[in-house]
């Protein structure tokens, strides 16, 4: 398997218009990308573009999201996971499982439109991993 770039970081938090909000103002974001639902993952996310990377913003969509479970335990928010780029998604899988490490799922559509899957934090130094297949065009 080979590692690609840093994606994007993963901030949960109960408001994106908040979050925006936030990285407008507070640290002068000026891309930020209209919010949409992701009604499979549970999710509603915001991208902020910056110079190398982005942030994603994700609010639940309702008590069966996982980020509501997550706001549960951190109501202020924060970190939830990092998301790293590699050329092809299967074979990532197969690296992390004969690596013994455990997925969250199976390869499924992300935010970018490309495939995705997490690895639990306990075999990531205790942090929620995505693992996405590099877009093949940029995300608008």
């Amino acid at each position: 398997m080979i590692l690609g770039r840093l994606n994007h970081i993963g901030i949960a938090t109960a408001s994106i218009e908040a979050g925006v909000a936030l990285y407008r103002d507070v640290l002068g974001a000026t891309k930020i990308h209209a919010p949409f639902d992701l009604p499979a993952q549970g999710v509603r996310v915001c991208f902020v573009d910056t110079p190398n990377t982005q942030i994603e913003l994700i609010e639940p969509l309702g008590e069966a999201s996982p980020i509501h479970g997550f706001l549960a335990k951190n109501p202020a928010g924060g970190q939830h996971h990092v998301c790293y780029e590699v050329p092809d998604i299967h074979e990532a899988k197969a690296w992390f499982e004969a690596k013994g490490a455990k997925l969250l799922g199976e390869p499924r559509i992300g935010a970018h439109g490309t495939l995705i899957f997490f690895v639990h934090p306990r075999d990531m130094g205790g942090v929620l991993t995505e693992i996405m297949e590099t877009p093949k065009e940029p995300h608008a």
